[in-house]
């Protein structure tokens, strides 16, 4: 009866470690929007709010980035910076870069209180 004991909980710590590594990690950062963007860029807070990841990302893949979080990667320079100061620059820096609005910077729209990215058609 012991000897069964230990090998039924040795085989659920088993069941429980692959379960554990086959589960996909999530990529968020949530600090470039919550902390960084919507701060900075107030008049866009409710847009913001409602799109969360949209306002770099399209479709249900994260890895699927728009203009905007393209240029963004690309400032920033790195992956999963976490100082806030950085995001913000970085956020400054890509103000002045033409969007795919045809006449319109990123900043531009912005200001107009719309989000600027958009996606690929």
């Amino acid at each position: 009866m012991r000897k069964s004991a230990t090998w039924m909980v040795c085989g659920l710590a088993v069941a429980g470690l692959v379960l554990a590594s086959s589960m996909r990690t999530a990529e968020a950062r949530p600090d470039y929007l919550n902390k960084a963007f919507i701060p900075t860029y107030e008049t866009t807070k409710a847009e913001a709010e409602k799109v969360k990841c949209g306002v770099c990302h399209y479709g249900t893949d994260k890895k699927n980035r728009n203009d905007y979080g393209k240029a963004m990667g690309e400032a920033l320079g790195g992956k999963n910076i976490k100082d806030v100061e950085k995001i913000k620059e970085a956020l400054t820096k890509i103000e002045k870069e033409k969007s795919a609005t045809e006449g319109k910077t990123f900043g531009d729209l912005i200001k107009d209180g719309k989000l600027p990215g958009k996606n690929p058609e």
